[in-house]
């Protein structure tokens, strides 16, 4: 493995106590997260955490244009027609991505020491999965954050269960169900951004923090580092427009009942009717995960969502519309994916409800809790 995937910094005087950083480093492909990046950042985060010198730990990502843009979709690609063409395993590539992938995320929202997270740009996928399991998730005015899954017949996935769980549930419906893109405004206001800084203060930021003078509590050190970021004047942030989506949007009543409640909303907003046209064209299946997706995490804990997600994963990398969504929109790139259902009126529910049967003895994730 290399680590010019990822650089590992430590920030501070020798002897003293450090801020470490781990800075995603793909720019071509805007930071997506591949799983040799899953592995680099895995051991480099356990040896911080046992790592007396190390007080707090800031997750960046390189260039200007996105701190992740997602997950390594092509590869996860090519493995996956793989598979389908030999009609059976033959790479597993997919599995194990998953699989490591939100065993990272598990161990970055049970982290130990203070965990900033510092977005700019696009803030996807994976992406998002990183950033929102910081205990400060830093926004910028030129944030775009989304979970666009539907596009590709995916999920939210990657810790996106915890977060939508988080969220009022007729936005977290309406964000699941769209894809839309959050601005910085919605950010803080939904409370996935817990502060805002400019964007060219960043790198001053970074230097700022390295010389603040850590206790090695980490409690008190994340309450130091907060109030750092809230004296702090924020910059001006585009208009929130989450807020425009009205509330009583529940899963109570299946996917059926839920889109239609999402159509009802046309004509509030051009970013709504954006959402619907998104959600109208994306993969319906994808449509019914979530709502049943959203409808279960009530009730869940934070492990107990990690292994729903690997199990619905497991059958999206098995099943047609994931790799079919791909081709369509990134590699062939005809936008025209041919969807294994066509519209939310011929998907059945059993298929939907298939999506969260194990499909193994044992989900890979069972010990998740022995990883904190």
């Amino acid at each position: 493995m290399t680590s010019d995937l990822v650089k590992f910094i430590e920030h501070g005087s020798p002897g003293g106590r450090v801020l470490a950083e781990a800075c995603l480093d793909s720019e071509p492909t805007l930071n997506a997260l591949s799983l040799e990046m899953i592995d680099l950042m895995t051991p480099a985060l356990e040896r911080w955490a046992e790592d007396d010198r190390v007080a707090a730990v800031v997750l960046t990502g390189a260039g200007d244009r996105a701190f992740s843009a997602g997950g390594d979709i092509q590869a996860l690609y090519r493995a996956m027609q793989a598979n389908h063409e030999a009609g059976e395993r033959v790479d597993d590539y997919p599995y194990d991505f998953f699989e490591r992938e939100y065993r990272l995320d598990y161990r970055l929202h049970t982290y130990p020491k203070p965990l900033v997270a510092l977005g700019h740009g696009v803030i996807m996928g994976g992406g998002l999965g990183i950033f929102s399991a910081a205990d400060v998730r830093v926004v910028t005015e030129n944030v775009r954050i989304a979970m666009p899954e539907v596009t590709i017949g995916l999920f939210p996935d990657a810790g996106g269960t915890w977060l939508l769980k988080h969220l009022p549930e007729h936005q977290a419906l309406f964000m699941g169900m769209t894809g839309v893109s959050l601005n910085a405004g919605d950010a803080l206001g939904s409370g996935i951004g817990t502060h805002a800084v400019a964007r060219s203060e960043l790198e001053q930021l970074i230097g700022e923090l390295a010389g603040m003078t850590f206790t090695g509590d980490p409690a008190a050190d994340r309450a130091q580092i907060e109030a750092r970021f809230t004296a702090r004047a924020a910059p001006d942030l585009p208009a929130a427009e989450l807020q425009r989506v009205a509330g009583g949007l529940n899963a109570d009543g299946g996917f059926r009942s839920a889109a239609a409640q999402v159509r009802s909303l046309s004509g509030a907003s051009d970013w709504i009717d954006r959402g619907i046209n998104t959600m109208n064209r994306g993969c319906p299946a994808t449509v019914g995960i979530v709502v049943e997706q959203i409808r279960r995490a009530r009730s869940m804990a934070l492990a107990d969502c990690f292994r729903m997600e690997m199990t619905i994963a497991t059958h999206c990398a098995d099943n047609h519309d994931f790799s079919e969504g791909v081709r369509a929109l990134l590699i062939e790139k005809d936008n025209q994916p041919d969807w294994q259902f066509g519209d939310l009126d011929s998907l059945p529910e059993g298929y939907v409800l298939d999506h969260f049967e194990e499909p193994w003895g044992r989900n890979p994730l069972f010990d998740l809790e022995a990883d904190t």
